[in-house]
């Protein structure tokens, strides 16, 4: 478990897929910037115990309620993040709190040089949250993400091992 200020990530478990389903299949939990999924509790089983190539992870308030998912990826020699932050709980410090995190784990538990993330040039929220993280603007993806029937396009943040702060919330 990952412990911050605010808030706790830690592993997904199986106990937690009704939850997610519900998260899955509400158009408002990711937002207009994320595609619409709709997953049955089967269909998450078996990704849960499948040979996954990512990490997922519930971020979590101290007291234990859930307020989003983040995740990590191994792509070649760095690691991508993603992260979704329950919108009843947004514009909290969540999800700025959860990739600051995230960055610590992985930059101390792993040789990685860079991590990356993407997100939608209209997703203001996000782009200041990988800001506030420490990320920086490393380009445009046109019509990458493909939302809701329409191609958008998506933005390059990333941060190298040099640019990360050393941890400042993180207790293994």
């Amino acid at each position: 478990m990952l412990k911050g200020e605010k808030i706790n990530i830690r592993p997904i478990e199986p106990e937690d897929l009704e939850l997610l389903k519900c998260w899955n299949n509400d158009p408002e939990f990711k937002g207009s910037f994320e595609p619409i999924e709709c997953n049955s509790l089967e269909e998450l089983k078996t990704w849960y115990h499948s040979d996954q190539d990512s990490r997922w992870y519930l971020v979590e308030k101290k007291d234990g309620e859930p307020v989003g998912q983040i995740m990590n990826k191994i792509k070649a020699d760095y690691y991508t993040v993603g992260y979704v932050i329950h919108h009843e709980h947004r514009n909290k410090g969540y999800g700025t709190e959860a990739v600051k995190l995230m960055l610590d784990f992985l930059f101390l538990s792993t040789p990685t040089k860079r991590v990356e993330a993407q997100a939608s040039p209209d997703n203001i929220a996000s782009i200041k949250v990988l800001e506030k993280a420490g990320f920086k603007h490393e380009g445009t993806l046109r019509k990458a993400l493909f939302v809701r029937g329409t191609y958008m396009d998506g933005v390059i943040y990333g941060i190298l091992r040099e640019e990360w702060k050393s941890p400042q919330v993180i207790k293994l």
